[in-house]
């Protein structure tokens, strides 16, 4: 489950999912790699503008990056990668 597409801006590390995000993803018919390659190149989904200042920051200095998406049957994902790029997550918001 670790596609790391050409245009990445960042290496994912080990690629995780919790229960509930790969039960959300099965209800929506969808993939974890959809939402992690849109993660890896920047499309951080439904953040608003602080967050995606953070991330941007975040990318330059080595932070946490963090993208909200929201699955096709409306449940929000979180993908998550760690400040030492050791691991990214997939989990919902209750998760966190």
């Amino acid at each position: 489950m670790q596609p790391i597409t050409k245009h990445s801006l960042f290496s994912p590390g080990q690629v995780v999912a919790t229960p509930g995000a790969l039960t959300a993803l099965q209800k929506a018919g969808q993939q974890p790699q959809e939402f992690l390659a849109r993660h890896l190149q920047g499309d951080w989904g439904d953040l608003c503008e602080e967050d995606r200042q953070e991330n941007a920051l975040s990318l330059e200095r080595g932070f946490r990056l963090l993208s909200r998406y929201n699955t096709s049957a409306g449940e929000a994902l979180y993908v998550i990668t760690e400040a030492d790029r050791s691991v990214t997550t997939l989990l919902l918001p209750e998760e966190y």
